[in-house]
């Protein structure tokens, strides 16, 4: 006679029907199936990135610098790849989406380094203060803002003024490159406005799908959703700041224009489209069983 399994008792063991506890086991894996295969809930995405943005609060003041300037630096591989493709692309209306896909190359490796970009940071950092609505954690959020922006255009300049300088990039591809760049920043400074909200809300679209992709599924999300930004015309308020860096650098761009008809009305629409829209939004949705949990 077998021995009864730890914490059943007797009784429980000489009821026992084999096959009962085969069916048991089938259910268990079935369910085990079954939560690996469903999708995570708002709650659980919205706790993913809430955590995620505490533990970016709490980050020194010296990793934020140097992740916000290798992340700024970064990013231009997005304009020099988009530059690339159009120097070698045939002069065809199809071809600004072919371009598209080099736009996506910086972004990818900004997001899957983990470097910090402030775009992200506009929903990623803001959920945990809309949730513990302190002083002390917004002070935190504005600090971690100020840190990383200022860092990202410091990397931006460096990498725009690099690639103006002799041989660093062909003839061709420079050429190329001044002209995605005028695309970029052409306009008043209420359309750089206006355009710059729907990339703010892509980006933090983006942060927010990410947690849910699974099997490399990430890549075709980040690559299809920087895609959309440049094919679209939207702006990117630091991408853009590699193309409006590299138009001050070679003289076709004053820095006043640049700051003021681009730079600060695109900062402002990404922050409008990636906090005061997305980030309420989601935060809408989950908002009820947060607080009654």
């Amino acid at each position: 006679m077998t021995a009864p399994r730890r914490g059943a008792s007797p009784e429980k063991q000489d009821n026992l029907d084999p096959e009962a506890e085969k069916e048991a086991v089938r259910s268990h894996s079935d369910e085990s199936h079954v939560t690996e295969a469903s999708r995570l809930s708002a709650r659980l995405i919205y706790e993913v990135i809430r955590r995620d943005g505490d533990e970016e609060l709490q980050r020194p003041v010296a990793s934020l610098v140097w992740s916000g300037l290798a992340a700024g630096v970064l990013i231009s591989l997005s304009v020099l790849t988009q530059a690339v493709l159009k120097s070698k692309l045939p002069e065809t209306d199809w071809a600004l989406l072919v371009e598209g896909l080099g736009y996506s190359v910086g972004f990818m490796v900004v997001i899957f380094g983990r470097m910090q970009l402030f775009t992200e940071n506009t929903i990623t950092t803001v959920l945990p203060v809309v949730a513990d609505r302190s002083l002390t954690c917004l002070l935190k959020l504005l600090r971690l803002w100020a840190v990383v922006l200022v860092a990202n255009i410091v990397g931006c300049v460096v990498a725009s003024g690099f690639l103006t300088l002799p041989f660093v990039v062909q003839p061709d591809v420079m050429t190329a490159l001044i002209a995605v760049s005028h695309h970029a920043v052409e306009g008043t400074a209420t359309q750089n406005f206006v355009r710059a909200m729907p990339a703010g809300l892509i980006i933090a679209a983006l942060v927010w799908i990410l947690p849910a992709t699974r099997n490399g599924g990430s890549f075709f999300v980040v690559m299809a959703l920087t895609w959309l930004i440049t094919a679209a015309g939207f702006a990117h308020v630091i991408a853009g700041s590699v193309e409006a860096g590299l138009l001050v650098w070679v003289g076709e761009m004053r820095f006043a224009d640049a700051a003021l008809i681009y730079f600060l009305p695109v900062l402002a629409g990404n922050v409008a489209g990636g906090t005061a829209v997305f980030t309420l939004l989601v935060w809408g949705q989950v908002r009820n069983e947060v607080e009654v949990e």
